[in-house]
């Protein structure tokens, strides 16, 4: 069973607190004030924490799967490396543009803004998509709406990492209301995931607010997983990481490497399972869980730990790095990581009309609101924020029963008349749409052994387009032919499938290959 450090904060004058240990019970205290520049200055360090972590560990993402960024592999911080990617590779920065899509539609409709409107935000916005995020964007653009759209039974990507990497506004917009935090997590994080995938947007959300409100790692860490449902797979793998610090508190890479043989294994994402790949919110999530915990508030440190960890080596730097921004504000992040930052604060970013300088300013005036409407009070001068004690999440899990047992190369097109036939309760037909017209948009029958699945709508654009071909859960676990027939052939276009992910419900078939 994992132990807590406890830790209590008394308010002094004009929000500036101090901790104590508690040697039996963990809280946090009932009120906390700050000043509004501590407030800002906080807000301003959370976001800046993630463009540094995005920019450091840029060079190396997904370079390094299922193994650790060795330490002969230098990784540079040169003088303009922000103002260089904003100039030649915007896109870096997803964690950032696509938390201020959410950020644009609060700021225009409020703190009440119905979930659909931040749907179509997402769905309609002009940056390109991957994983989950593009499942959920077919979806939507295909009347499938949230919390649907990321249902795992609708998209093969629910468990990936998604929604972590843009939860962060939820949690700088909910300082110490890590309750708050997750109400917005299950509003706009079932736009695009479910379950561990849900979950790694809850977890990054919660530590970022618990991170106003205490400088103590381990009591971000351990209370922000409160709010994860003790039977998931997800809490366990945070808990054991946890244990695993204190097992091994001098050696990140041991945790590292009994984490890899526990959990390194992906089952959802059709391009990780059976691949190095993972993507999968879990084991990222760790990455920056042991970051956090073994950086010990070093900003390098904490930095280079969680993107040596490897796979999404942007993203979780980014995630660990803004969490302790939020935790050491603005003002105390080291000169030599944020003066790249400085060059650029003023440009908007990559697909938006916000900066980062107008991004500090949108999240106060949300957390502000946030703040009041919890029981909170603000002045002219200082904030009271009545802190929440952290409490569970819904259970949920994608893919349950589900055991991936081999995929099967298929390599034709659809003229070809391809079919699928296999033995299992579920497959996934991966593959592509290529063709001369942008604005082409393949309509692809599905069947399953004789009876008509589905129509499948398979646009040329990149944009638009779906992710897989097709794919089918929870059928009876025996033998299965899929087919296929092309509605409105076009000689310029054309639908080609690569092979087919399947899966049994039977836990002792071996996988194959």
């Amino acid at each position: 069973m994992k132990k807590r450090n406890f830790w209590v904060w008394a308010v002094l004058c004009i929000g500036v607190f101090a901790s104590c240990r508690s040697a039996s019970d963990s809280s946090i205290s009932k009120r906390i004030t700050l000043t509004r520049e501590q407030l800002f200055d906080k807000i301003k360090g959370g976001w800046v924490g993630q463009t540094i972590g995005c920019t450091y560990g840029g060079p190396t993402e997904f370079k390094y799967r299922g193994c650790i960024i060795p330490d002969s592999v230098s990784i540079d911080w040169p003088d303009g490396c922000v103002k260089w990617y904003y100039d030649n590779f915007p896109g870096l920065y997803d964690d950032v543009y696509m938390d201020l899509t959410f950020v644009e539609v609060f700021d225009r409709l409020g703190l009440d803004a119905p979930v659909d409107s931040f749907a179509v935000a997402f769905a309609r916005a002009g940056y390109p998509l991957w994983h989950a995020n593009q499942s959920a964007r077919y979806n939507i653009l295909n009347g499938i709406m949230p919390p649907e759209s990321g249902h795992w039974l609708n998209n093969p990507h629910a468990d990936c990492i998604d929604y972590q990497i843009e939860a962060d506004f939820a949690g700088l917009m909910s300082p110490g209301m890590p309750n708050t935090a997750s109400a917005i997590s299950d509003k706009i994080g079932h736009i695009m995931n479910y379950g561990n995938g849900w979950y790694g947007g809850v977890y990054v959300g919660a530590m970022y607010a618990m991170a106003f409100v205490t400088d103590d790692i381990e009591t971000i860490v351990s209370e922000g997983l409160k709010t994860i449902p003790a039977e998931s797979d997800f809490y366990a793998c945070m808990a054991d990481v946890i244990a695993w610090h204190k097992q091994y508190p001098d050696d990140w890479k041991k945790t590292w490497q009994a984490c890899e043989e526990k959990y390194g294994r992906e089952k959802g994402c059709p391009e990780g399972v059976f691949c190095p790949l993972n993507i999968d919110a879990l084991i990222n999530s760790a990455y920056i869980t042991i970051g956090l915990l073994y950086g010990q508030g070093d900003f390098f440190k904490t930095m280079d730990i969680s993107t040596r960890c490897g796979q999404d080596s942007d993203c979780n730097p980014a995630s660990a790095i803004g969490i302790l921004g939020t935790m050491i504000g603005y003002d105390r992040i080291p000169e030599k990581w944020i003066k790249n930052v400085k060059e650029v604060e003023d440009r908007d970013l990559a697909y938006t009309t916000i900066s980062l300088n107008k991004a500090y300013r949108l999240s106060l005036e949300q957390a502000l609101q946030v703040i009041e409407r919890n029981g909170g009070q603000v002045d002219e001068d200082r904030v009271t924020i009545v802190c929440q004690q952290p409490e569970p999440v819904r259970f949920e899990a994608a893919f349950s029963g589900l055991v991936p047992k081999e995929r099967i190369a298929v390599n034709k097109s659809l003229n070809d008349n391809p079919v699928l036939r296999f033995d299992g309760s579920s497959f996934v037909m991966c593959g592509y749409v290529q063709g001369n017209d942008p604005e082409y948009t393949a309509e692809m029958e599905v069947y399953i052994d004789g009876e008509r699945l589905k129509t499948m709508s398979l646009p040329v654009s990149f944009t638009t387009r779906s992710n897989e071909l097709c794919w089918k859960y929870g059928m009876p676990d025996r033998q299965h032919e899929i087919t296929f027939k092309w509605l409105n052939p076009n000689p310029n276009a054309s639908v080609c499938f690569t092979d087919a992910l399947i899966y049994t419900g039977d836990p002792s078939v071996k996988e194959k290959r």
